[in-house]
Formats: structure tokens, sequence, C-alpha cells
């Protein structure tokens, strides 16, 4: 379902002008923060209300009274940062915390862990700055129901049926809550209100309340056989007063293990399931009474397989763990993609580990899959399911089990939502849960606030059915068109596409996470600039509703700003990768057609600058000619590029001609190896792979790896055949092309690889291709895989154990005291991962500081055409405030091309490749070493 317009109010005349637009022309109004509700709670066929974009203020803070007075499009974590300088949070912290806003957050009622401690939203709220469905704009409070006309004589009328099925345990947050209202209660209307997923009333502003910050909290780690046993023991856990008890299923951290690596997983004690316990510091406990009190309470978990973790960076990755679930359960360990909709169940806490073993049983029963963990102090499960919605035939099938699971459920006394809102994906169910009666109340109270239903409609009361509005069952397989062959989601473009399921950290700023995505979002700040909008477009094409060809200019216009940094390939948990859909997007879109000039100039670089660099004496003329900046204006703006943008220096000595006149006299030179200074063994052979970028634009880095090879103890083998990888053709979807240069680049590196030769890129980006793009882009050729798995960073290859690597007898040059600013590449982040490089530096003995997220070149991107704004815009991120701060004397780390070049040409400095660093005429001694 597709709204009818967006609205991004930046102030509430602004929001109270568009609801009266809206109410006069009988539009209904959806209200949204960032969009990351899973059950349908925040999409609509009327108006949509956008606040996350302007409505972002934090308005007041006031430490004394530890209030907050907060717009409905703040981030929670903006407000957790600004509190914490008072030493103060916000209670709930959902896993989205530094993506979902307050707004969204009062919207569901959201919990997270901490709520056990804290309570939900609905208890840290003071009152509400609101406007109903018929205009009526008032502060709901505590104390008095008056704001709204007939509320008291409803509740007085059904006191009984309040009492008696409304609020029974902490997580029944389907429906609405109305016991708030009782007088025993506080005749709270804010409390009442938090949970109706805008069907009542559209939030302005809200104040909360702020709580002490925990002092140094203790996480108990405690493993048990199954996660129904974990669950059987949480009762005795909350006797302690624990702050939170998240559970967690061995197939999740396994998942998690492939996903980021198995040192992105700390030691956990033995078991198939986990229940993660922290504990805090209680009113005058110092460090050592917290630990008393997390063993006596380990003592009583009902299990040996204990680890007490003091706070610190082991305790933060365990909770890593537990926060991307919401992402990388996006799919099942198999693969299968899998869906919300049975999302965030909840039970009363003692009934926990029953529930589970019969939920389990009707899963299995059924044939369906799902990775378990959640809030299992508070009774609350988060699954999500491999329900058969690919094609409208499992539409059946998952009504039917989303009806089982909901009486299921109900026989518990449980609830069908804990904390996301009932929304499009489980309203209908509520007649399950609730008697006819209950659910003829929710009915009234809707029509006191909404008589014309026009907040929010077919959510709680008068729902839509739950399989009204899926979009997945429509979409269509996306045959191959001679591009990406997509092997890891059944070769179906659709599934690819599909992978994205709203969670929203594209939308977060993940750089103090050492994150990457979404650069050009965190330019813009604009929905259509993030990998979700991008991604939300492109399934929309597939479905063919909103867009029906590969090349309108929608889907165009969607693509435009992405960089291609592949960040949310490894970023998202759910692995989505948008520049690979955007290449296999402008295959597809301009095959048989004339392209954007750009693609024919940046798109196939290497082509001219290899014709250039040929002949040195005309490398050296076009350099001269191209200083001259009209010049260069001219022929920028002729090749579709920015004339504000430099033109590239041409190699006027190519590597590979270097290498012939001096690089293998000094490679035959070092078989003897250097005393002290190389490896005592006989020199292994290393093939250098020189890019288009290395060997005709910038061979400095190319032979500084030669010569820190040499150092290793290696004997350098460059190839006499020039080998391109084809990255600019598949940055600008020219697939065809691609795949011609690759298949000649097997036939020049695989016979090195077959033989177990190690190669050993120089470019990030082009190393890149050749350890992912490439396998999938050419799956039936034996030699991709090959020489995919011989392909290596300098540091990967310098820091690995022999016989690879140069085994302990080599040491870097000394580094100490050598202040290094690093500008990882965003391929190099993505897919071959940093850590290599930062264990080399840290071993050589640097000071590094290490950033996070794009340079803003990216490539051809910030020299198109229409891109230079965005692409300064990116660099402030993180790289030009951080040249700008850095002392003179400190060295710019960047192995891309690109990084050093967006440098040079945006702040004036200097980058140097990692074998620059490392040679030891340039900065290191090997002395020192």
């Amino acid at each position: 379902m597709s709204p009818r317009v967006v609205v991004a109010p930046r102030d509430s005349d602004d929001t109270l002008a568009a609801l009266d637009v809206a109410r006069r022309l009988r539009v209904p109004v959806t209200a949204r923060g960032a969009g990351t509700s899973v059950a349908g709670n925040a999409v609509g066929t009327g108006m949509v209300l956008d606040f996350s974009r302007y409505m972002d203020r934090i308005i007041a803070l006031d430490p004394d009274a530890r209030t907050a007075v907060v717009q409905p499009g703040v981030v929670m974590s903006s407000l957790q940062a600004a509190a914490a300088a008072h030493g103060l949070r916000f209670g709930p912290d959902p896993s989205t915390q530094n993506r979902a806003t307050l707004g969204g957050m009062i919207g569901n009622n959201a919990c997270g862990p901490h709520a056990l401690a804290y309570g939900r939203t609905a208890d840290n709220v003071v009152s509400l700055d609101v406007v109903d469905g018929v205009g009526r704009r008032f502060n709901a409070g505590a104390g008095t129901l008056d704001p709204v006309a007939g509320l008291d004589v409803l509740v007085r009328a059904n006191l009984a049926t309040i009492r008696t099925t409304l609020g029974r345990f902490g997580r029944q947050v389907s429906g609405y809550s109305l016991e708030h209202l009782l007088p025993e209660n506080g005749r709270d209307l804010a409390k009442m209100l938090v949970g109706t997923e805008g069907t009542l009333v559209t939030v302005l502003q809200a104040t909360v309340n702020l709580v002490p910050a925990p002092a140094a909290p203790v996480v108990v780690a405690l493993g048990y056989p199954d996660m129904p046993a974990a669950a059987d023991v949480v009762p005795a856990l909350l006797a302690h007063r624990p702050l939170a008890i998240e559970g967690m299923d061995a197939r999740l951290v396994d998942v998690v293990r492939r996903h980021r690596g198995a040192g992105a997983v700390p030691q956990l004690p033995a078991g198939g399931g986990w229940l993660l316990v922290e504990v805090g510091a209680e009113a005058g406990e110092s460090v050592n009474d917290v630990l008393a009190r997390a063993r006596a309470l380990a003592a009583d978990a009902g299990t040996d397989a204990v680890r007490v973790v003091p706070a610190g960076a082991e305790a933060t990755a365990l909770w890593r763990i537990r926060a991307d679930g919401a992402g990388l359960g996006g799919q099942t360990p198999s693969g299968a993609p899998a869906w919300p909709g049975w999302e965030d169940a909840a039970v009363p806490p003692d009934r926990l580990g029953d529930y589970l073993r019969d939920f389990t049983a009707l899963m299995a029963d059924r044939g369906v899959d799902g990775l378990l963990y959640g809030h299992f102090g508070d009774g609350c499960v988060h699954v999500r399911l491999d329900l058969p919605l690919e094609t409208p035939a499992g539409i059946g099938p998952s009504r039917a089990f989303l009806e089982a699971s909901a009486d299921l459920v109900a026989s518990y006394g449980g609830s069908l939502s804990g904390e996301h809102g009932d929304g499009r994906a489980r309203s209908e169910l509520l007649t399950r849960m609730y008697t006819p009666e209950v659910i003829g109340l929710f009915g009234q109270v809707k029509a006191l606030f909404d008589p014309e239903n026009a907040l929010n409609p077919g959510i709680v009361v008068d729902p839509r059915p739950l399989d009204a509005d899926l979009r997945r069952p429509s979409a269509r397989p996306t045959s191959a068109l001679r591009g990406f062959a997509f092997a890891e989601d059944g070769g179906d473009f659709t599934t690819a596409v599909h992978r994205c399921t709203g969670v929203g950290k594209c939308r977060a700023d993940n750089s103090g996470a050492g994150g990457f995505m979404c650069p050009s979002y965190q330019a813009t700040r604009d929905e259509k600039d993030v990998t979700r909008g991008r991604a939300r477009v492109l399934q929309e094409l597939t479905n063919g509703s909103l867009v029906t060809a590969w090349d309108s200019p929608a889907v165009l216009e969607s693509l435009d700003l992405c960089l291609s940094c592949k960040a949310c390939s490894t970023d998202c948990p759910t692995g989505t990768d948008m520049a690979r859909y955007k290449s296999e997007v402008l295959h597809r879109a301009y095959t048989g057609k004339i392209r954007p000039r750009n693609h024919y100039t940046l798109g196939q670089l290497p082509r001219w600058s290899s014709l250039v660099t040929k002949v040195p004496a005309l490398a050296r003329l076009a350099n001269t000619v191209l200083r001259i900046r009209p010049i260069a204006r001219s022929v920028l703006t002729a090749g579709g590029m920015d004339p504000r943008r430099q033109m590239v220096t041409f190699a006027e000595e190519r590597f590979s001609a270097w290498f012939r006149k001096h690089g293998r006299a000094a490679m035959h030179d070092s078989a003897v190896p250097a005393a002290g200074s190389a490896s005592s063994s006989p020199p292994r052979p290393v093939v250098l792979w020189a890019d288009t970028f290395s060997d005709t634009l910038d061979p400095a880095g190319a032979r500084a790896t030669a010569s820190v090879l040499q150092e290793a103890g290696y004997t350098v083998i460059v190839p006499e055949e020039y080998a391109c990888c084809g990255l600019t053709w598949i940055s600008t979807g020219q697939l065809d092309g691609a795949k011609k240069r690759l298949a000649h680049l097997l036939s020049v590196l695989a016979p090195y690889a077959a033989d177990g030769i190690p190669i050993v890129g120089v470019e990030p980006s082009c190393t890149a291709v050749l350890r992912s793009d490439m396998v999938d882009l050419l799956p039936d050729d034996p030699r991709a895989p090959i020489v995919a798995a011989s392909t290596h960073t300098l540091a990967e290859l310098l820091t690995a154990p022999a016989p690879l690597g140069p085994g302990p007898s080599w040491t870097p040059p000394s580094l100490a005291g050598v202040e290094v600013v690093a500008q990882p590449h965003c391929h190099h982040h993505s897919v071959m991962g940093w850590e290599a490089d930062a264990a080399l530096l840290a071993r050589a003995g640097a000071s590094v500081t290490r950033l996070a997220g794009c340079c803003g070149l990216a490539g051809n991107f910030g020299m198109e055409a229409g891109h230079y704004d965005t692409s300064v815009a990116v660099a402030e991120n993180a790289l030009l405030p951080a040249l700008r701060n850095a002392g003179p004397g400190t060295v710019y780390l960047a192995d891309g091309f690109s990084c050093r070049t967006q440098a040079d040409q945006l702040a004036g400095r200097q980058g140097v490749h990692l074998a620059e660093l490392l040679a030891p005429d340039n900065y290191g001694s090997t002395a020192a070493a």
C-alpha cells in the first residue's frame, strides 16, 4: 500500500495545518517516526506524517526534575546521549534505539531489555501534547479524563471488565491499555495513549521521566540445553532484582559468527541457549557488592555453565549480539527469508518455558523455522519466521499458522504483542485474545477520540485482514539477464532485494560502532537516499505496482546518490548489498541503449588510462595540457563530470614498466635475505597484482608493496600481462564488459593460484572485486573461487601464520611516535575487513585514529556531474574534520586511490598507502624494531 502524500512537518504548526487539511479532505493520517515498526503500524493509504526529518529536537532537559521534553522525531540514542551527561537515561531501550524515535516508541509502547528494571515507555511518560481525530489539541496527563468528553463515563461503566481483563502482566501491550484510566492507577490519560499506534491521537510533544544510569553493570552469561530450559529459571532470577534478562538461541549466535566473524562473539558458557542477565549497583553498593550479587544470582540459576563479565568491551560485545537479532533474524540459519508477523508475543514469565515448548512444537509441526531470542525477564519472545510468502499460494498456510499461534499465546494468558504493537499484522487476531465485550470497548474508545476513523485506520479497531496488504507475494521472480548470479538468493534478484525487512539500521549513525553505512543518507537525511528506501523502490519494481520499468525515473533517482560503497553488505544485519543491486539495475536499464556520458568516460577509465600511459610521452603531454584549468573544466564537462573536480594525473612511468626495469633486479638480489630484516627461510613466491589505478594512475603504492614484500622475504612476481578487474564497468552496470575483463584476469592469475602462490592486491576496491563480485559474476568458472581464495591484502598476508605469512622472524618497521589518521576504504571494510591492518599497525607501534564512514569520492561517484555537493557533505561526516584537526606531522593513511584523491582535492592532504608507511626508508625503522 502506498500513501497519497508524505508530509515532513518542521514544527507543531505545520503538523496542525497538515491535520486540518486531511480532515477537510477526509484523507486518513498515519503518524510515522523512523518507520522501523515491524507490524505494519506506520503505513497508510492517505497522508503519512514523517516526524523524523525535522521535528527531532530535545526541547528541554531538567536534570533536577529528571525529565525531558522532546519532539516525536527525536531518536532515542540522542536523548540517551543528552541525558548521560547528567548521569541519567531514559529507561526503555529497544535494540533499534539508534534509529527508533520517541514518537514511534510512544506509538508502540516500546520496551527493550531494560524495561524489566525501568518499565515500558508508558511507565516513563509524564504528559503528551496531542491532537485527536476531530482536531482537539490537549495536554494528556494524570488525574483527569476531562479532555475527552465521555471517556470518564465509559470507564466507570466498564470498571469490572477493565480490571479483570487488561493489565494482567507487564507485557500485555495488545489493544488499548485502558487499565491506566482506572482510579487506582491515577486516571492517567497519557499512559493510556502510549501504545495506541496513532489510532487515537497524533503526538506533537512529550514530557518523559529519566532515571539514574546504572554504574558499571555486570553481565552474567548462563548456558542451558535449550531455550525452554533457560526460560524455566527466569522466575528464580527475578528475585535478585536484575536490570535485564535476555534469552538467545545458539543458532542466533552461530549466525552472528558467520556474519561478523568468530572474533565478534565473546566466549560463552556451554549450552544450546543462553540467558544474559545484567546486574547493576543499587543505592550505596560498590563494584564488589554488585559482583557478589551477580554470583549469588548465578548460584540460583540452575546451571554450572556460568560466566560473570564485568562492565567493559566484552560485556558490550555480548549485548551487541542481542541488539543485532532484529536484523540477523531476517533469515533462518539455512538462509531462507524470515518475516515479521509473529514478532514479539509475550506470556507471564512464570509460564514462558512451557509456552516455548509448545510454540517450537507448533513451528515443527507446520514446517516453520525462525531464530528465537527476546526479553525473557518479561516473558517476551522475538522471532521472525520463514512463512511461505514468496507466492500467493503461501498466504493460506501463513494465515493458518498465525491463527494457531494466536490461539496458543491466548491459552497461556499472554499477549499477541509485547512491545511492537498490533499493526496490520496482528490486529485482526485480537478477537482470539479478547472477548467481544473488550473488543467492543476498544471500538467505543476509538469513537470518542476519532469518530471519523481518520487516524491510522485498519489497526486495532475495525482492522484490515492480516493478509490484505502483503507486498511480498505479489513480487515476481526476476529471470537472469547475463548480470549477477545472486547465488546466495537462489539466483533471483527479487529475493535479493527482499532481504531488506525495514529494520532501519542504515538510518542510524553507525560510525561510533565502526560502521560505514549509509553515507549518502548521513549527508542528506532523506529517506530516498537510505539503503532501506532504495530497497523499497526495488521491491516495488519487482511487484510492478508503483514502478514497472528498470529505467524508470523513480528507480534511477533512488539509486543516483548510492555511492556503491558496499557498506550495507556488511553493516546491514540482513546482508542487503545495494551496490550489487544498483549495478544489476543499471545493467538491465541500459543494455542495448545509449548510456550516460560518464559511463563511457569514468566507467571505462581503465581503457583510457591504459592507452594514455602506454606511451610515456603521451602521458606527460596529457598531464601538461590537463593542468590548464579551462581545458580541464571543458574535458570534465564533456565527459559528464563536475567541472569543480580536477583531472586525474596519469603515471608517466607505469608500475609494470618500472618493475621490468628496476624491480626484477631488486627481487633477484633479495634471493639472499638481508640479515636481521628479512626471513631466514628461502624466499617464497607471491604475485603482486597491480590493478589499473596502481599501474597507470598512482604507482607509488605498488612500488612500496613490492619493497615491503621483499623485506618480508618474498620473491615478488608481477605478471607480464596487464589484467583489469572491471571495477568501473561493474559500478556503472556494464556487466558484459566487466565479465570479459574478469575472464581475462582469470587467465592471467589463475595459474598462479592453482599452484598455491598467494596473490596480493594493492587497491582495496579491486581486491574486493576478486574476493566478492567476481565469483557471483562468473559462477560457472571454476577458476573464480580459486583466485578469490588466493587473493589477500598486504596486511592479511603479513599477519597470516606461516607458511602463508612471513613468520615470526619478520617484524614490521617501528612506527613508534608516528601519528596516523587512517581512512579504511569502504570495500576494504565491507569485503575483507580492516582488522588485519589494525593489528599490523598496532604491532608496529603506530598511534592510529581510525575513521568510520566513506570518504565521499567512492570511485566514479564523486566525480560525476550532480554529485559534487553530496560528495563533499559525505567527506564532512568524518574525513575532512579529522584532517583539519590533525597535526602537520600526522600521516594520512588511505590504501584507496579514491580516498587519497578526495583528501588531496578537498583538503590539500597527501595520503599514503599502507605499504608506503611500512617501507623503512619512509616512516619506519627496522633497527628500532
